[in-house]
C-alpha cells in the first residue's frame, strides 16, 4: 500500500513545498492538496515548485471539480507538469464542494462529472476528444499519461467512479464503510471496458500519532464536519433511513445544523461540535504508532492501494517523523506470490 499526504495550500506557499520535501524524505509516495481557489492559494503553481524540489513524489488534487476551470485548462495544467517533470501528477476530482459553494454555486451533476473525467484524461494523454460540439486535441502532448481518481460516497457516485474513473478516492478510514464503498465501485469497474484489475482505491483521512487521544480528537474533529457535507447530500438524495447507504456513514449528522466554509478543514472548527468521539475514532487514525500500523493493515487487507494522511493539525512534522521511523518501516503488504515490504524513508 502506497502512502500520501494531503495539505491545504495556505500561505506561505514555501511552507507547503517544505512539507512536501519532508514527506518524500519520510517515505511517502504522493502529495495531494485541496483545490479551492477562494479559500487557498492556487495549487498548480505550487505543484511546479514541489516537483522541482523533489525526485519521486507525485502531486495531485484532492479534489478538483468540473466547474472551477475550463476542462481544457485542467488537462493542460496536468499535461504541462508531466512534460516538465515526467509522469508525476495524478488528478483527483469530484462534483465540487468548497470550491463552488463559497461562490454561491452548486456541485456538478454526476453526468457532467463523468463527461469531464473523459475529456480531461483524454486531452492530458494526447487523444482527440469531443468537447463543446467540436473535436479537440492537445497536439503538443506525446505519450501522455494521467490517472484520474474520483471522489465519491453514495451508490450512484460510486457506480460512476467504477465505470469511468481510474480509481476511487474515499475520504474516510472506517474499514466497514471502506469495504462497502470499495466493493460497490469495484463491481461497477468489473463491468466497464477497462475492467477491475487496474482500478485503484485511495483512502484519505486525518492521521495523528501521539498519546493524548482527547487532544487528537479535538484537532481533527473538523474532518467529521467536512465529511458531513457530503453525507448531508446523501441523506437529501436517498433519505435518512435508506437501505442503500449504511447507517455507519449517515447516522451521526442528525444534529448537524449547517456549515461555514470559513472554517473548512481547520482544527477548532466551531460547527463540528455535533461530531461524536466514536465517529472521529472510526473515520480517522489516532493514537500511538501501533494503532496506525494496525488500521493500515486492515485497510490493506481490504485492497486499499493508497492511504493519504490529512495533515491539518498541530503536529504536522512530528506525525511525518513518526511515520518515517515507527510506521512505514514496519508496513508489510501481501502480494500474490510473495510479500512486499514498504521500506523506510530517506530520513528527516
Amino acid at each position: 500500500m502506497e502512502l500520501g499526504v494531503v495539505l491545504q495550500t495556505n500561505p506561505p506557499a514555501r511552507r507547503v513545498v517544505e512539507l512536501a520535501k519532508m514527506a518524500e524524505a519520510a517515505g511517502f509516495d504522493y502529495l495531494w492538496t485541496f483545490d479551492s481557489c477562494v479559500l487557498w492559494e492556487e495549487p498548480f503553481v505550487i505543484y511546479a515548485q514541489i516537483l522541482g524540489s523533489t525526485e519521486h513524489l507525485k502531486v495531485g488534487t484532492m479534489v478538483t471539480n468540473p466547474l472551477t476551470r475550463d476542462w481544457t485548462v485542467t488537462a493542460s495544467l496536468f499535461a504541462t507538469l508531466n512534460e516538465m517533470f515526467g509522469p508525476r501528477t495524478i488528478c483527483g476530482i469530484g462534483r465540487g464542494d468548497s470550491a463552488v459553494r463559497v461562490t454561491g454555486g452548486s456541485p456538478a451533476s454526476l453526468a457532467t462529472l463523468a463527461e469531464c473525467i473523459g475529456v480531461v484524461k483524454g486531452l492530458a494523454e494526447g487523444r482527440e476528444v469531443a468537447y463543446n460540439g467540436t473535436t479537440v486535441r492537445l497536439g503538443w502532448v506525446v505519450d501522455g499519461h494521467l490517472d484520474v481518481l474520483m471522489g465519491a460516497y453514495g451508490p450512484k457516485a460510486l457506480d460512476v467512479a467504477g465505470r469511468v474513473a481510474d480509481g476511487l478516492i474515499l475520504q474516510i478510514a472506517d474499514p466497514f464503510v471502506v469495504k462497502w464503498a470499495a466493493d460497490t465501485a469495484r463491481e461497477a469497474a468489473a463491468h466497464s471496458e477497462r475492467g477491475v484489475d487496474t482500478f485503484k482505491v485511495c483512502v484519505a483521512a486525518p492521521a495523528y500519532v501521539g498519546a493524548d487521544l482527547g487532544h487528537q480528537r479535538d484537532q481533527v474533529r473538523w474532518f467529521g464536519g467536512m465529511v458531513g457535507n457530503h453525507v448531508a447530500d446523501l441523506v437529501a438524495r436517498y433519505g435518512a433511513d435508506s437501505h442503500l447507504v449504511p447507517p455507519a456513514l449517515t447516522d451521526y449528522i442528525k444534529n448537524r445544523e449547517g456549515y461555514d466554509y470559513r472554517h473548512h478543514g481547520k482544527a477548532g472548527n466551531p460547527m463540528t461540535e455535533f461530531v461524536p468521539d466514536d465517529v472521529i475514532d472510526r473515520f480517522c487514525i489516532l493514537g500511538p504508532a501501533e494503532a496506525h500500523r494496525e488500521r493500515l493493515g486492515e485497510l490493506a487487507a481490504l485492497g486499499v492501494d493508497q492511504f493519504a494522511i490529512y495533515l491539518m493539525h498541530d503536529r504536522q512534522e512530528e506525525t511525518l517523523k513518526a511515520y518515517a521511523t515507527d510506521v512505514i518501516p514496519q508496513l508489510v503488504e501481501v502480494q500474490p506470490g510473495g510479500t512486499l515490504v514498504k521500506g523506510p524513508g530517506q530520513g528527516l
